[in-house]
C-alpha cells in the first residue's frame, strides 16, 4: 500500500503561480507513472499532466506551456509548477500513482484562481 500526500494548494490571482508536491510513502519500484488530476465543481476528473518513470511527460491541451510537470531525485516525489493560471483553473487536485497496474490516489488539494 502507498499512501500520497499533496501539498502546495492555494488562492492565488489569475496570472499568479503555485507549485504543487506530492510524496508517496515509500520508495516506488517497477514501471510507474505519477502524475496530476483535477476536479472542478460539477465536472468529472480530468488528466492535468503525468510523467513516468524515465521521464515521458503528458500534458493535457488547456495546460501546456503553462504547466510543468518533473520528479524529484529519490523518484516517490511528483512536482506540479503552474504558471499564468487562469480561473479555469481552480479545481481539488489531486496526485495519482500507477504503479504496475495498483492505481494510487492522494486526498487532493484545493487551488483557487482569482479573477
Amino acid at each position: 500500500q502507498v499512501q500520497l500526500v499533496e501539498s502546495g494548494g492555494g488562492l492565488v490571482q489569475a496570472g499568479g503561480s503555485l507549485r504543487l508536491s506530492c510524496v508517496a510513502s515509500r520508495s516506488i519500484y517497477g514501471d510507474n507513472t505519477m502524475g496530476w488530476y483535477r476536479q472542478a465543481p460539477g465536472k468529472q476528473r480530468e488528466l492535468v499532466a503525468v510523467i513516468t518513470r524515465d521521464g515521458t511527460t503528458n500534458y493535457a491541451d488547456s495546460v501546456k506551456g503553462r504547466f510543468t510537470i518533473s520528479r524529484g531525485n529519490a523518484k516517490n516525489t511528483v512536482y506540479l509548477q503552474m504558471n499564468s493560471l487562469k480561473p479555469e483553473d481552480t479545481a481539488d487536485y489531486y496526485c495519482y500513482l500507477n504503479n504496475m497496474g495498483y492505481v494510487y490516489w492522494g486526498q487532493g488539494t484545493q487551488v483557487t484562481v482569482s479573477s
